[in-house]
This record gives structure tokens, sequence and C-alpha cells, in this order.
């Protein structure tokens, strides 16, 4: 499994890591014995980044991973979870997150972690669920840091969620060391400049920011949620399609431009749409690892072999460009 720097933290992370989400659900409403047997594929196929969080079933992902990571007993699992400051904390972040982290350690069973994200949104001005960026800067970060000089977690990021501008500002800051990042065939404009009137939310290149300030990208969305499946049957441990981050407002039409896109699969240069949507996501070279949600050991299999046959070629990207460019003026 190809391992690739992740940012400035000096961790060598497998391209391709293992989500504990619940849009899989795999590790939320998965069986014990796939739950162990899928993370056993994992560790024997390189697989070292491990990612959950505790809205992830109320905790229950972060209890089944740590369940077996502490059986198994892997010597360089890198763990990453999360907190989400609800509004009603938002004038208490400080100790919103002190306690999430330590609640997530003890059912992690594990005294640190290696990554601490940030779940909210960030925008301009917050409010909601979201969180603005100067409460990230001078509310979420100097907590975070806290928790890091405690030796709570080793490195501390963002999900890259929200509005553009203020997304840019945190990364800018250089003082986060990972992002989670929405990068997939839909809405590829964290690497690229959309092209005028795309139905997308324009990331402003965002992997220029990450790159210059040394931010590690863990990609997320890489299937859209299952919209770059082909197939509009969810397995019923998966959860039912979440709202789309970045792409179509609507599920629904993500599904509909997926299936547009098939010509990749027809004309031969993936076999699926779901493994052109793996290759594509690790083709950029500011990509750390990417998670795909999964909620079969099946599903991980097939996942783990389209990352084992590497990027997609220059062609089929000139192809898919070429299929996107029909989006162009339709509405989101």
């Amino acid at each position: 499994m190809e391992k690739r720097e992740f940012g400035r933290s000096g961790l060598k992370l497998s391209i391709l890591g293992f989500g504990c989400g619940a849009v899989g659900g795999l590790m939320v409403r998965g069986s014990a014995a796939d739950q162990d047997a899928a993370i056993g594929k994992a560790l024997d196929a390189g697989i070292n980044y491990f990612d959950t969080a505790v809205q992830y079933g109320n905790g229950v992902s972060e209890t089944n991973l740590g369940r077996i990571l502490k059986a198994r007993k892997p010597k360089d699992a890198v763990v990453g979870t999360k907190v989400r400051v609800p509004s009603e904390r938002a004038g208490d972040i400080e100790a919103c997150v002190t306690e999430s982290l330590n609640a997530s350690l003890q059912r992690l069973q594990m005294d640190s972690v290696d990554i601490f994200h940030l779940h909210n949104p960030i925008t301009l001005n917050g409010g909601d669920e979201t969180l603005s960026a100067t409460q990230v800067r001078d509310s979420v970060l100097p907590a975070f840091e806290k928790l890091r000089q405690a030796g709570k977690t080793r490195f501390i990021g963002i999900t890259a969620v929200g509005d553009t501008q203020a997304l840019h500002q945190i990364i800018d800051l250089g003082a986060f060391h990972s992002a989670q990042v929405s990068y997939n065939m839909l809405n590829p404009s964290a690497a690229e400049a959309l092209p005028p009137n795309y139905p997308a939310q324009d990331y402003g290149k965002l992997f220029d920011h990450t790159r210059k300030a040394g931010v590690g990208v863990v990609g997320i969305r890489v299937l859209a949620a299952g919209a770059l499946t082909g197939t509009a049957e969810r397995h019923p441990t998966a959860s039912p399609p979440p709202p789309p981050i970045g792409s179509a407002h609507e599920y629904e039409t993500d599904m509909q431009r997926g299936l547009r896109l098939m010509p990749l699969v027809n004309e031969g240069y993936a076999a699926s749409l779901a493994e052109a949507a793996t290759r594509f996501a690790i083709g950029h070279p500011a990509m750390g690892t990417i998670l795909v949600g999964m909620a079969t050991i099946a599903e991980f299999d097939a996942s783990l072999a389209a990352v084992l046959k590497g990027p997609l070629p220059p062609e089929a990207l000139t192809r898919l460009a070429a299929l996107r460019a029909g989006f162009v003026g339709e509405n989101r």
C-alpha cells in the first residue's frame, strides 16, 4: 500500500484510509465479526489510518474501533476522531471540546489520538451548527492546542466544509495539521478551477492553500455518499442518502449526474463507476489519504482493489472533463 507524507506532520499515511463513518455504516451498524474482519484485512493490506467521530452512531463507531484495535494491537495505526460543537455550547468551546475528546478517548480505550478534527462547518459569520472563522481561530484553535500540549492528541485539524473564503482563512493560518476535504468527480474544485456556471461549490483550489501551509489532506465524499456508485440501491447497513457536500443541493441530482459519467466505464477506463471515482481521488499529489464509505467487507475489498490499480490515466481525466462540461449551466 502506497504511503504518502501527510503535510508537515511527519506522518506517512496509507493512501487508502479506513473510514468508520455512518454513511457506509459498517462500523456503526455492522456485525462485530464483519467489523473485525474488515479491519484485519485493512491492516494486512498496509492501511494505517482509521477515521472515526463521536457523531458516528453517537459514539458506537469509536467504541467498536477501540475494541478491535485494543485486541489487535497494531504497531503503526494512526487514529483520528472529531468533535462537533453544538450551537448551545458555542460560548463554552474549550470545555466542550475537552469533554468531547476525553469521552472519545474512553470509548476508544486510548490515552491519546493522533489527529483531532473539528467537525463543524466553518463559515464567515457562524450561526446554527456552523462556527465562524473568528471562533475557530480565537476559541477552537487555543482549546485544541491546549489538548495537544496535554498529550491528548498529536495533531489537530478541521473538516473543510462551509464557506470557501472562511476555509482559506483558517488553512492559511498554518496552525492546523490536517483538513478533511470534499473532492470527487462531481466537484474537483479543490484542485482545479471550475468553469463559469458550474453547479457546485467552488472551493477555490483549496489544495494550493493546504500545500502552502503544510496541511495534510484527508479526502472525503470520494463516492459522493454513494451517488458515484452507479446505482440507487443502498445496503441495509448503509444510512439513507445524506445531504451532499459541495456538489448538488439534492442527492438525487448527484445520482443523475453520476450516471452521466458512466462512459468512463463503458469505454474501458474503469471496471465500475465506484472504481473510477476512487482512482480519481488518489490522483492528485496533494491528497494524503482518502476515505471511502463501506457497508460490507465486499465494498472494502472493492475500494482496496481500485486503489491498488493506481490513479486514472491522463486520457481518462480528459474524458471525464469533457463529460463534466455537460453540467455547466444546470441548476445546482
